[in-house]
């Protein structure tokens, strides 16, 4: 099992502050993406859209970073500044 969290934006668009993927093996960030996708057409929006930065257990992380049972993914918008 491994917990996914949304953060800002994202918790809006999807109406969803976080969830649990327990049907899985080890996958990369990427592949959690469009399995995470197939939820629905906001979903899938949020996928290719690719709109949001990942985190594996609270550091950044490449779309091709290993998830594995156990871990937490959070997804966030990038931050600006100014």
């Amino acid at each position: 099992m491994i917990k996914v969290l949304f953060f800002g934006r994202l918790r809006e668009l999807l109406d969803c502050s976080g969830l649990e993927v327990t049907d899985f093996e080890q996958t990369t960030v990427a592949q959690l993406r469009i399995e995470l996708a197939n939820k629905g057409a906001k979903w899938a929006e949020f996928i290719a859209g690719n709109n949001a930065l990942a985190a594996v257990n609270q550091e950044m992380v490449e779309e091709t970073s290993l998830v594995k049972s156990g871990d937490e993914v959070a997804f966030f918008p990038p931050v600006t500044g100014g």
